[in-house]
């Protein structure tokens, strides 16, 4: 069912955003056997009995099981989790394909969505093959490489003069005003389902982590590795989840206190009002968790040590290699702590900075 994180409404399992209420909600199952309810494939439909769609109704396109590899750096072992191998090269690709298998499921043919890039690829590239005709509302000053590729998949791209936010309650407006599906991957909670496989893709390479730190604008990775481990715990898997970091753009934060100096390399964080933040807040309280601002020389800085080891990331996906370099300093991550560092977005869908 899906219930209401303000009034606690409960729903049937059917697309839609929002409660009567204004709340957001959440996918609430009950499960009992992790390891006996996995199915033997080496992709995301590994996981297709956690997960609030049916086998009849899935995309042609399926996400990887991506590789996690281990690497000891100041004293901790950072486990990069290499999500920007993806077929879109990003982690949203999770997320897109419970929604598109939802909507699929109940015949939606068209639908609206708004993103800097990532979220916007993954949907014209999983709703292709589908059938299924994206409208995708970007700002101006959106990256050209990744408008292009959007074109390339049969998008029709809607620009708007404004930031994140604006850009938001603009494909919200349209939606309304011509009687479409809204799809939006900060509110919908499917994508949530999808993104919590990251968790347990994790669990079954690495086992536990001590901490896991996520890129955090509007948390649909930070609340999808947090739901993750926490089903795993109602599972009986583990007794503790893992402490969550939320990593921020400096100038953006919406957890950690607003600094005045914008980080305009992460832009896939740009985001100052995420409408989960009541949720972010609850999740980070309940994994004993902590908030990170990271400004742009420090992205810079790491997103330059990734390029020299061989992981080419787009700069959004550096903030989690930079906030565990300032936790190491700071003492607040102890030696020897395993550390899950998702790399969420690829590099290849920039033609300049590599």
């Amino acid at each position: 069912m899906l219930r209401c994180t303000r009034c606690g409404k409960s729903y049937p399992e059917v697309f839609r955003l929002r409660c009567d209420c204004g709340g957001t909600l959440l996918v609430e199952r009950d499960y009992y056997d992790f390891f006996g309810s996995l199915l033997p494939y080496l992709d995301m439909r590994r996981y297709l009995n956690f997960l609030p769609v049916g086998g009849n109704y899935l995309p042609p396109a399926i996400p990887a099981i991506t590789p996690t590899t281990s690497l000891e750096i100041g004293g901790v072992f950072a486990l990069f989790k290499l999500e920007y191998l993806q077929p879109s090269g990003s982690f949203k690709d999770r997320g897109t394909f419970v929604t598109v298998a939802k909507l699929m499921e109940e015949g939606i043919n068209e639908v609206v969505l708004d993103s800097s890039g990532n979220a916007a690829l993954s949907m014209a590239l999983y709703s292709l093959p589908a059938g299924i005709r994206v409208h995708v509302f970007v700002s101006y000053d959106a990256m050209p490489e990744k408008l292009s590729l959007l074109q390339g998949l049969g998008a029709v791209v809607h620009f708007v003069e404004g930031d994140r936010i604006t850009v938001h309650e603009r494909a919200g407006e349209f939606a309304e005003r011509e009687g479409l599906t809204y799809a939006s991957h900060w509110l919908n909670p499917y994508f949530l389902e999808g993104t919590k496989t990251v968790a347990f893709e994790a669990y079954e390479q690495v086992g536990i982590p001590d901490y896991v730190l996520a890129p955090t604008g509007s948390g649909t990775l930070s609340l999808g590795l947090w739901k993750g481990f926490k089903e795993l715990r109602e599972m009986g898997e583990v007794e503790e989840l893992p402490r969550l970091v939320a990593v921020q753009a400096s100038g953006y934060e919406s957890l950690c206190r607003r600094s005045r100096v914008r980080n305009m390399l992460a832009d896939g964080i740009a985001i100052p009002k995420p409408p989960r933040l009541g949720e972010m807040r609850a999740a980070l309280e309940e994994a004993n968790g902590l908030c990170v601002s990271v400004n742009e020389p420090e992205t810079m800085e790491a997103w330059e040590w990734l390029k020299r080891a061989s992981f080419l990331v787009e700069p959004t996906s550096a903030v989690v290699l930079a906030a565990m370099w300032k936790l190491v300093e700071t003492g607040e991550m102890p030696a020897g702590s395993k550390v899950l560092l998702p790399l969420t977005g690829s590099g290849l869908k920039m033609t300049e900075g590599i």
